[in-house]
């Protein structure tokens, strides 16, 4: 089962218009790699979050933790995984990596606020 879909970023956008046939392959090669093994969707949500923490990239950071809160991770289990970095990425890059988790969860919260009950 795929991951939830985030909007694509613009710049991925561009490459899609200008090479279609590269963004197909990769999309390929993306559901081809989730559906190779036995993970569900939301541990490979975590997985992706963990390895872009580890990256230190604050734009795949942002894009995973998207796609985790999507997938039914929840903001605690996220917030656990940068914790657990700690000792392997050093304090001022888990820092980074809580601010970047922390600013998807509160996007995706004042996105709920403001959908109507």
């Amino acid at each position: 089962m795929p991951l939830p879909s985030t909007p694509r970023p613009r710049r991925y956008d561009a490459l899609s218009r200008r090479h279609p046939e590269l963004a197909q392959a990769y999309e390929g090669l993306v559901a081809a790699c989730q559906e190779a093994g036995p993970l569900p969707p939301h541990e490979i949500a975590l997985l992706k979050v963990a390895v872009s923490i580890g990256r230190g990239s604050s734009r795949s950071v942002h894009a995973h933790a998207r796609k985790a809160l999507e997938a039914g991770v929840a903001p605690d289990t996220l917030r656990h995984l940068v914790l657990v970095s700690l000792p392997t990425i050093g304090l001022p890059a888990t820092l980074d990596a809580l601010k970047w988790v922390d600013e998807c969860i509160d996007e995706r919260d004042q996105a709920s606020a403001l959908v109507p009950a």
